[in-house]
């Protein structure tokens, strides 16, 4: 496995990064000892760098996978915290449930532009006196658009930009994959540390696996990347991968076939939170409930966090 230096954060992470929200509440839904096995799986195989997000509630698998475990890892997880009090809140619940005395990384969560940034000041300023006080290492944001990755680059007290990065442009909001790859060159020479998401386009390109990936390894600035991994097969595929080794293609096809999408359930009432929620704009209500547009959806299921009948999910 290579590691990278991820900025100038002297963190040193492994180029494959182990996306938690496949397997957690919000898509896969695994009992916690499953999600964990599969965590520490892949941090045997040589994975140190994990992400998360308090959204995602995978806080319990991370801590039982690093139970026992004696290796360095690197933990990422993001925020909506908009106040320096919520700030404090989210800092405090993310150390008590993974029984850590600090987090690695902590991001804004879904940050669109400066403004956005701007108007979660006070937020900034809670991560600012977190990493003072030793209870953060990096802080940053993550961004489906590209005018988000421009506005961290030229913030001097972000350390760390998540953006999403495919080769077919897949949930970028505001630009195409030539736009988001100038703005990654922007932010590395202004030193920020990069790691990427949606490289398979929340599971759209998993058809296209190979050219996928083949595209997201091709990117220098990327120190790693966040990939979602649902099975010891995937996590055996992507660690080759990311190592420089061609899997056989016997496991390459097995998991080409592995396509996901938004399910929605029959007893949907159209209440309309997960539409107001989803900031790709692929939901919308039609006689009554939800109805999802595919070619919209980056198949994050945050929709699945506010609907009271818990009938969403990423199948």
């Amino acid at each position: 496995m290579q590691y990278n230096q991820l900025g100038a954060t002297g963190l040193l992470v492994s180029r494959l990064c182990f996306g938690t929200l496949t397997i957690g509440p919000l898509q896969r839904s695994f009992s916690v000892p499953d999600g964990a096995k599969l965590i520490r799986a892949a941090l045997e195989l040589g994975v140190n760098f994990i992400d998360t997000a308090e959204i995602y509630e995978c806080y319990p698998y991370i801590r039982e996978a690093l139970a026992g475990f004696h290796g360095d890892v690197v933990i990422a997880t993001k925020t909506y915290a908009y106040s320096r009090a919520g700030m404090e809140q989210s800092i405090a619940k993310c150390l008590k449930e993974l029984n850590r005395e600090y987090v690695d990384i902590m991001l804004l969560h879904e940050q669109e532009s400066v403004h956005t940034i701007k108007g979660h000041w006070e937020a900034v300023e809670g991560m600012v006196r977190a990493r003072e006080k030793g209870l953060i290492r990096a802080i940053g944001i993550s961004t489906h658009y590209v005018a988000g990755v421009r506005a961290a680059a030229s913030i001097p007290e972000l350390d760390v930009i998540h953006p999403i990065i495919n080769k077919f442009g897949v949930g970028i909001q505001d630009g195409q994959t030539e736009d988001m790859l100038q703005a990654i060159s922007f932010s590395a020479m202004m030193g920020k540390g990069l790691y990427g998401m949606k490289c398979l386009g929340g599971g759209h390109l998993i058809p296209q696996a190979e050219e996928a990936l083949g595209f997201i390894l091709s990117v220098p600035e990327l120190a790693a990347v966040a990939v979602g991994m649902q099975s010891l097969e995937e996590i055996k595929y992507n660690v080759l991968r990311f190592s420089g080794v061609e899997p056989g293609p016997g496991l390459s096809e097995k998991l080409s076939k592995n396509r996901r999408v938004l399910h929605i359930e029959k007893w949907c009432r159209g209440c309309g939170r997960c539409v107001e929620k989803c900031t790709a704009g692929a939901l919308e209500i039609v006689e009554g409930a939800v109805k999802v547009d595919m070619q919209r959806c980056r198949l994050c299921g945050y929709c699945a966090s506010v609907c009271p009948e818990f009938c969403i999910k990423v199948i």
